[in-house]
């Protein structure tokens, strides 16, 4: 079973917004969209390093604030000619509060 660890509370985040989570692992930026959809990437563009917990978020996807990158949300994935990824965690909301997963966390720190 999948354990996840309370965060935030949803309206922490703004919407088309995100929030950085600092973990043992790097920090993750946990994106809301205007539709209230919750996503979870590292905070680190592949590209230069840039903050996307500082892009613009847009449907599903935010562009880095440093060379405008573009990447899925849903994904990882770098759209467009832009060649990069960057690693996804499962998140979802739950009575207003933000659960991010806690296994994959332990799993990714263990390597």
């Amino acid at each position: 079973m999948t354990q996840f660890i309370d965060i935030a509370a949803l309206d922490d985040i703004p919407p088309q917004g995100a929030r950085v989570v600092k973990t043992p692992v790097g920090c993750i930026a946990v994106f809301r969209t205007a539709d209230d959809q919750l996503f979870a990437l590292d905070d680190r563009c592949p590209h230069k390093g840039g903050p996307l917990s500082e892009g613009i978020v847009h449907g599903t996807s935010v562009t880095c604030p440093l060379h405008a990158w573009v990447f899925d949300l849903n994904t990882g994935q770098a759209q467009g000619a832009d060649d990069g990824q960057v690693r996804t965690y499962a998140v979802r909301s739950e009575a207003g509060r933000v659960l991010l997963d806690a296994a994959f966390l332990a799993r990714r720190s263990a390597a």
